[in-house]
């Protein structure tokens, strides 16, 4: 993978690249278009990382369609697709780790104790392999993307991280790669996430800035879907992930829930102008 970077490096080339961990789907896709956006070949890596799962289980079940992966990256044009084995990428002796700090401590941290812990490690790994230019995250997981955005930072890696919005089925449901382990039922409750969300979007628009109100209301909307099991809402600022007490600024809202023994995150950006 190294050589073929440094080959189109070397012919005055950018490197694009979209990290995942398969089971493509259109928002991958899209993914993939905004990274040929800002670059001359685009790399798509394919790699269940287990560092970053804290249940065995949620690792063992995770979807690995390659097969169906490789004609989705072959039909949208990818250059490239790394796809390493976890005995390539964690060899016997395996021992260094990169330690994200206080941004990535609380909500996604908080409930899944070493998972971030795991994506920068991962990321680093993938980093060092590809050799980018540039690399597109989705927005959906807007933690992980600052996150990886602060050790692009503070470990000068040289690489741009660029956000892309949330892409969602016609229904608001955000589109992701566990929605595949949802059964019928299930997937039809499951857009009662993104209304919650809207539900805080809308009591903002009519004059509502507390918080905690705007959270409740949420939670109530959420909680009244009986397949669906709320583990959070939060409203946090957008940059550092801590908590907003009142929405007077651009804020960003937060929600994981539990369908079954699949669980979904979505977020949206509050606007207040």
């Amino acid at each position: 993978m190294r050589d073929w970077s440094e080959r189109h490096r070397l012919a005055g080339r950018r490197v694009g690249f979209v990290p995942t961990m398969g089971a493509l789907h259109e928002g991958h896709l899209a993914l993939v278009d905004e990274a040929r956006r800002h670059s001359d070949v685009v790399v798509v890596s394919v790699f269940v990382n287990p560092l970053q799962f804290d249940v065995r289980a949620d690792f063992d079940r995770y979807p690995r369609p390659i097969d169906d992966d490789l004609r989705a990256c072959a039909d949208a044009g990818v250059d490239a697709v790394y796809a390493p084995t976890a005995a390539a990428m964690y060899p016997p002796g395996f021992q260094t780790h990169v330690e994200p700090g206080p941004l990535a401590e609380r909500l996604e941290g908080e409930h899944r104790p070493g998972h971030f812990r795991g994506v920068t490690t991962v990321v680093a790994k993938l980093f060092a392999a590809v050799r980018p230019h540039v690399a597109v995250f989705g927005q959906k997981d807007a933690q992980q993307l600052a996150v990886v955005r602060r050790m692009a930072l503070d470990l000068d890696l040289g690489i741009e991280i660029v956000g892309m919005p949330t892409v969602r089925e016609p229904d608001g449901l955000a589109l992701s790669s566990r929605n595949r382990r949802l059964g019928p039922e299930q997937r039809a409750a499951a857009v009662v996430v993104s209304r919650a969300l809207r539900s805080i979007e809308e009591s903002l628009r009519q004059g509502t800035t507390d918080a905690t109100v705007l959270v409740r209301r949420a939670a109530e909307v959420i909680d009244a879907e009986p397949l669906a099991r709320l583990e959070h809402v939060e409203i946090v600022d957008p940059d550092t992930f801590e908590p907003v007490h009142t929405v007077d600024r651009p804020s960003l809202a937060l929600a994981a829930v539990w369908f079954g023994e699949v669980r979904l995150i979505d977020n949206l950006l509050l606007s207040t102008g």
